[in-house]
């Protein structure tokens, strides 16, 4: 079965958000560029998936005109089979990533970046009832601390394990980096 990367908003923008924090940025990235290594040394498309949105002006760290939607810094370098900008939280709507997938042969897809709860989680959601087959490489994820409705911190290891219960065996498998590159070696195995 074919498979693809999507690295989903792992740019400088969110280093403009006051939410930030550098907190889990080293464990991420050493994830991250782990499963982007592992994925080009295996000959396993990777693609460049982008976040643009809100007023289209400098001051704004989504818009294209600050400088800041381009990839985090500390991100290891890869040459994307293809780049997306997206608009919303799924990578899948208004993008033509469907339609390159698609054409591409592409079966399944290992969903990896910036925010786990959020643009991680719904692009997977809406790639399983596409048809995909997705593996959410948790430890490749990152997200924040969030402030729940009764005002008290909800942190980051809380959401993302959230999102690993909702998603696991409803909609992915929740794996690590090697899991995702064995999977992916397997399934490059039995498409040649």
């Amino acid at each position: 079965m074919k498979t693809c990367l999507l690295v989903i908003d792992v740019q400088e923008s969110f280093r403009h958000r006051p939410f930030f924090t550098e907190a889990d940025l080293p464990a991420y990235l050493a994830a991250q560029n782990a499963l982007i290594a592992g994925c080009v040394a295996a000959g396993v498309p990777v693609v460049r998936v982008l976040h643009s949105d809100g007023p289209e002006v400098a001051g704004n760290p989504f818009a294209l005109a600050s400088g800041h939607v381009r990839p985090l810094d500390g991100l290891l370098g890869f040459e994307a089979a293809a780049t997306f900008v997206k608009h919303r939280h799924s990578a899948l709507v208004g993008t033509g990533l469907d339609v390159w997938l698609t054409q591409q042969g592409m079966g399944r897809l290992l969903v990896s970046g910036i925010r786990t709860e959020q643009c991680c989680e719904t692009t997977t959601r809406h790639a399983s009832d596409l048809g995909w087959q997705v593996d959410f490489v948790l430890e490749a994820t990152l997200t924040f601390d969030i402030t729940q409705p009764d005002g008290k911190a909800l942190p980051a290891k809380d959401i993302a394990m959230r999102t690993a219960t909702v998603l696991q065996d409803r909609f992915a498998c929740v794996c690590t980096v090697a899991q995702a590159l064995a999977r992916a070696e397997e399934g490059a195995g039995a498409a040649a």
